[in-house]
């Protein structure tokens, strides 16, 4: 009896001392937590929303030099000066043109997927030669495609066979410029989307495809009429953010041609905005309005975006 009390005397004293180790190990690990998922929010705050909100403070002030905290109240001035000024019309021309870059990079990332897909031999080889361009610096591929491109000794030059006075002029030809950007473009930015496609293109339901077959469905048909729909929320958030990253585009021209390109076709958006806040006195303003501009266009457009997707982005 004795033995027995002493037992329950002991259960009923580390009850409530295992309840708070476990409660301090359940705090413990919500603070680490919590700590680690502020990282990136705190990197937000530092780097995109105090900038958002001082470029909104400079879009209404006629800033001297660099003085962002002083200068003349001047209103809605500096937008009046970005939709006035013809380059930055060019520059949203520029931009959206050299955009179609994005969707030709998913069509072609959607296509290579579904072959890979099918188990070739090297399948893991031609993922890891595919992903390579997307990982590396894009300065760095720029200059290696600046070079490919070269009229003089480019190696697309000789394998077009357009050599000495024949050779085409990709860098000064407004008419082959805008091409050369397209296509570097592509190639560099379709590993990401191959490699989201091929773990898309695993989760299409099996049973679906069996019944498409059983029904005497050919392959082309099973593929937009089964296969599509099943990974249509993928492709929706590879053009949401190719859209995005293409509004956005900045190094590839810039390095490509710093001084904008023939008849300044290389002039982006944010190029623009670069060239108004390095070049150009008293501009940090206009720049700022700028600036707003462009996001004020991306939220829209991806705000359509989303509204559209409801139509044909499938979550099942």
């Amino acid at each position: 009896m004795n033995s027995k009390t002493n037992e329950n005397v002991a259960t009923n004293v580390n009850a409530p001392l295992g309840k708070k180790r476990m409660a301090k190990a359940n705090r413990r690990e919500a603070v680490a937590g919590t700590l680690m998922a502020s990282v990136p929010l705190i990197g937000f705050v530092i780097f995109g929303l105090i900038p958002l909100i001082l470029a909104l403070r400079m879009a209404f002030f006629k800033i001297t030099g660099y003085e962002i905290f002083s200068g003349k109240n001047v209103g809605f001035e500096n937008f009046a000066g970005v939709f006035e000024d013809p380059t930055f019309w060019k520059a949203l021309w520029n931009t959206v043109r050299l955009g179609v870059s994005t969707i030709i990079s998913q069509v072609f990332a959607l296509l290579i997927a579904y072959l890979l897909s099918k188990n070739p031999k090297g399948k893991k080889a031609f993922r890891i030669i595919y992903f390579v361009p997307y990982v590396c610096s894009v300065v760095a591929i720029t200059l290696m495609w600046k070079y490919m491109f070269n009229t003089n000794y480019g190696i697309i030059n000789i394998v077009l066979g357009r050599t000495g006075d024949n050779a085409i002029d990709w860098m000064g030809d407004s008419a082959y410029f805008s091409w050369a950007v397209i296509i570097m473009s592509v190639w560099s930015g379709m590993g990401y989307g191959i490699i989201l496609y091929t773990a898309a293109f695993t989760n299409v339901n099996k049973s679906m495809l069996e019944a498409a077959k059983i029904d005497g469905a050919n392959e082309f048909v099973t593929f937009f009429k089964v296969i599509l729909p099943s990974i249509s929320s993928t492709s929706f958030y590879l053009l949401i953010m190719g859209v995005i990253g293409a509004l956005q585009s900045f190094a590839v021209t810039n390095v490509l041609a710093p001084a904008g390109g023939p008849n300044n076709d290389g002039v982006t958006v944010v190029f623009w905005l670069y060239r108004r806040v390095i070049e150009y006195d008293n501009m940090l303003g206009i720049a700022s309005a700028g600036a707003w501009v462009l996001a004020m266009i991306i939220m829209v457009i991806t705000a359509a975006q989303f509204l559209i997707s409801k139509k044909w982005v499938s979550y099942d």
